[in-house]
């Protein structure tokens, strides 16, 4: 349209954006309704110059004029560098509103997660967990905005963002159903690729409706323009001229109409042909003559305010361009008049620095920044970082100076970015270590110091991206420079790291190549120690040679240090998976602790030992029927992790083994919300790694035992719960859940394909615990019909076994296995005999599957009952539906 705009030429931008305004309107509408009404959002998308920036400050002045509150921020392309930057720029209001302690008081718990982040709090660690950080700032802005409603947020330049903030902004876009907020995300296509453009589309996908692509200014809505700004006198020939040269974009028709205002040029067909020249002075090329023409102090001031990108002060610009102060003053009043640099918009509940200036717009602010000499840009970003340096604003505000210097053989630059990733590291902002990390290795530094930093480089990234960690480690360890506990730590990280990536053939490699280099004594112990523990767990081909190894050396460990201790732990976990006795297993287990607690140096985030030995441990105790001491230790992890801000593969995994607990006690319930909290966690981690095995196994195995097949199924497609396998143990047994499954779907050929590969992997392991993987039982079961005797000898072996173990569940289990294949007085008997068991175990759920065939066989209405409010009590939803139809039929009960 070309009539019922403004005539400002400022407006120019919102000409032909009736449809996005009404959009906005009609969102705000929505929002200043109810307090209950679910948020929304708007993702608006163009190409530079079409008018998003001005829809944003239309949809701020449409709120504010309702009573809304306004939080906005802005990406910068030179800032994508420095993390949290844009969120920080957006919670400034509100954070400026609250003072320290209110602050505090008002965001609880996050407030020490979040609060370094946000720069409003000191680091509590050395090392935070960028996921909880993440989380954190979802729930700091979901409680600031509770506190504000009608609350609008806008995001300009999206695409320049840094990482960190749109990460936040995909998870708290994800989670605006409950929260009555409007968000308004401007961003041109294209532009970002990577994890950036993956978060972005993410945010669009959250929106739920259609994004917004803006398109450029017809001819006529052009002529419209020009006769607004230069007189309704131009004539139809000048204004499709301006359209042409133009091609519709509303930014530099407004900057080609001031030239035009600024030459006296007339609006005539006449003087049509000199407005491609005056274009071509508008931008790009042509800017960067016109800043030219102003002079060269001028000039240095514009560069030096582009280098800063943020926080442009004159004070702050004088510093950088060497000027005096009365100089620097005229140079910004030049280009305020030159339309270059502009006062920023007084912004609500925030106080503006003296002499606080931006650029008039991006394209602007980038031309500049792009003209500025190489070398001379080179310069003054190392300046720049030696001034915030003096200024006393910390190695992280300096770093992204710093990664634009050239490399140099600059020892000080080497520790400076050393000192960021640190700083990095302590908010939750492992891309951003990284990156100052992979710049000090270009510098290079010295010898001695070129492993260490590798190594930090490696410790960044473990258990977030343990392929990235694998090459940095394996590096460091090549070259000369990590000696002592230093190696040490970092093979035993590097394992870690293979371990968790799938790679665990390398991983013993790796520990095993180690001790080899190291003589008898603690460091070589627990060099051996992680080499059983990775041999341990994978899931093909441990020998029963290499038990037989480590019942040698735990023989002769008392539990003096942690060495001899996680030996100990090591055997009992070994003893326990090949079915031992678990007499035996919990004497071992219990030698590993310091009155029945974990020993110092040996807690879930001491780093000398790792997680994975006190899996084991709570593993341990779990399938020989101390199950209070499993809950216990896996709810320490989980506590201890929490606490700890680690939010990534630590957390999952704590989360999917104390699930596993929860589903060996029979509180089904609690250990279905546990596996899913993990399995989200391990997803952001990554799929097909071992964690998520765990997580997602787990989950299968606990809806199974509350009957609801089809869920388990569709959980099962969903995530890749299939063939290929990884090559650690999945606890509970991959193939036995696999096998049960696909049993329970009627795929019974595919079903005991699947436990017969389960049989061959325990041959190949020198045998197996039936609880801890029983698919003997099951198999049992399956062939039942088909050839009862393999079927019978398989349920003997498994109650040979299951004495050989010795607990009550065992036992009870493999009496349950061999009930369901007999008949008659003899089935009824052994039912009778898996209740007594079953009722001596911790586990419930096997005992109220036990009294509820015990029911049927022997139809007793007493037995059905109890073992269907066991059943309800677990959670086991098909146990109580089979024993309501039993005792509803009632046929032949007593």
């Amino acid at each position: 349209m070309t009539e019922g705009r403004p005539s400002a030429a400022g407006s120019a931008p919102l000409w032909e954006r009736d449809a996005e305004v009404a959009t906005v309107a009609q969102a705000l509408d929505v929002l200043c309704a109810d307090q209950s009404s679910a948020g929304s959002l708007l993702v608006l998308r163009g190409e530079a110059g079409l008018g998003k920036t001005a829809l944003l400050a239309e949809t701020r002045r449409i709120a504010e004029r309702r009573g809304c509150t306004v939080w906005s921020a802005r990406g910068a392309e030179t800032l994508k560098s420095v993390p949290f930057h844009v969120v920080r720029q957006l919670l400034q209001p509100a954070l400026l509103s609250l003072l320290p302690e209110e602050a505090r008081e008002y965001l609880g718990d996050w407030y020490d997660i979040a609060g370094p982040a946000l720069g409003i709090a000191d680091p509590q660690g050395d090392k935070a967990d960028p996921q909880y950080v993440c989380d954190g700032l979802v729930a700091a802005v979901r409680r600031l905005s509770r506190r504000q409603w009608p609350l609008v947020l806008l995001l300009d330049d999206a695409h320049w963002a840094d990482q960190e903030t749109l990460r936040w902004l995909a998870a708290f876009a994800e989670r605006l159903d409950d929260l009555s907020v409007l968000v308004v995300v401007a961003r041109r296509p294209g532009e970002v690729t990577g994890e950036s453009a993956r978060l972005l589309d993410a945010v669009a996908a959250a929106a739920g409706r259609p994004v917004h692509t803006l398109s450029a200014l017809t001819p006529d809505a052009t002529a419209g323009l020009t006769r607004a700004t230069l007189g309704r006198h131009a004539d139809d020939p000048f204004c499709r001229e301006v359209w042409a040269v133009t091609g519709g974009n509303p930014y530099d028709t407004v900057e080609l109409l001031a030239k035009v205002q600024d030459s006296e040029l007339q609006p005539v067909e006449a003087r049509a042909g000199e407005l491609r020249a005056l274009n071509r002075a508008a931008r790009g090329g042509g800017l960067v003559d016109r800043l030219k023409g102003l002079g060269l102090e001028a000039t240095r001031f514009a560069w030096a305010a582009a280098i800063l990108g943020t926080g442009i002060t004159v004070d702050m610009v004088a510093r950088l361009a060497t000027m005096n102060d009365e100089l620097a003053r005229g140079c910004a009043d030049l280009l305020c008049t030159a339309r270059i640099l502009t006062e920023p918009a007084p912004v609500p509940g925030t106080e503006r620095a003296a002499g606080e200036l931006e650029f008039v717009h991006p394209l602007i602010a980038t031309a500049v920044y792009n003209s500025i000499p190489p070398g001379v840009c080179t310069a003054m970003h190392g300046v720049a970082a030696q001034i915030i340096t003096e200024l006393g604003r910390g190695a992280a505000e300096a770093a992204r100076h710093l990664l634009k210097v050239h490399p140099d053989d600059d020892e000080e630059l080497v520790e400076q970015l050393r000192e960021a990733a640190r700083e990095h590291l302590a908010v939750g902002a492992p891309d951003a270590a990284r990156r100052c990390l992979e710049r000090a290795l270009q510098e290079p530094p010295r010898p001695e110091v070129h492993a260490h930093v590798l190594y930090e480089l490696g410790c960044a990234t473990l258990l977030t991206n343990p392929a990235v960690t694998t090459e940095h480690l394996q590096s460091a360890l090549a070259m000369p420079g990590l000696d002592g506990d230093d190696r040490v730590d970092a093979v035993v990280r590097l394992s870690q790291a293979l371990l968790h990536n799938d790679q665990l053939e390398e991983a013993v490699r790796t520990v095993e190549a180690e001790a080899a280099r190291h003589e008898a004594g603690p460091v070589r112990m627990r060099l051996q120690a992680f080499q059983f523990m990775w041999e341990g767990i994978h899931g093909e081909t441990a020998s029963p040679a290499r038990s037989r190894r480590l019942a040698e050396l735990a023989d002769t460990c008392t539990g003096r240090d942690n060495a001899e201790r996680a030996l100990l732990i090591l055997r009992g976990f070994d003893a326990m998976t090949h079915g031992e006795s678990a007499d035996e297993v919990l004497q071992l287990c219990d030698r590993a602790l310091v009155n029945g607690r974990l020993a110092p140096g040996l807690g879930w985030t001491d780093p000398e030992w790792g997680m994975e030995l006190l899996m084991m441990l709570g593993s341990a105790y779990a399938y020989a029927d101390r199950l209070d001491r499993a809950e216990s230790l896996f709810g320490e992890a989980r506590r201890v992790y929490t606490a700890a801000g680690w939010r990534g593969g630590h957390l999952s995994l704590a989360n999917a083994f104390l699930g596993l607990a929860y589903r060996r006690q029979g509180r089904l319930r609690d250990a279905e919300s546990t596996l899913r909290e993990a399995l989200v966690l391990a997803e952001r981690v990554g799929r097909r790694l071992p964690l998520y095995w765990s997580a997602t196994c787990g989950l299968v195995d606990t809806l199974l035992a509350r009957g609801r097949v089809e869920e388990a199924w569709t959980v099962a497609e969903q995530y890749g719960f299939a063939p290929p396998y990884p090559s650690t143990i999945v606890l509970p047994d991959i193939r036995s859940v696999r096998g049960r499954l696909l049993l329970a779907v009627g795929r019974t050929e595919e079903g005991i394909n699947e436990l017969e590969a389960a049989e061959k992997t325990a041959a190949s392991r020198g045998g197996h615990n039936p609880v801890l993987a029983p698919w003997s039982i099951d198999l049992a079961k399956a062939l039942a019909g088909q050839d009862p005797e393999r079927a019978a000898q398989l349920a003997a072996d498994a109650r040979r076994q299951a004495e050989r173990f010795g607990t009550d569940t065992a036992i009870g289990e493999a009496l349950r296995c061999a009930a369901a294949l007999e008949t008659g007085r003899r089935a009824v008997q052994l039912a009778a005999r898996a209740v007594t068991y079953l009722e001596a175990s911790p586990c419930q759920y096997e005992h109220a599957a036990a009294r509820v065939e015990y029911g049927i066989a022997a139809r007793s209405v007493a037995e059905l009952g109890r073992g269907m409010d066991l059943a309800k009590a677990c959670g086991a939803e098909e146990l109580v539906a089979r024993a309501r139809e039993v005792l509803e039929t009632g046929r032949g009960l007593h």
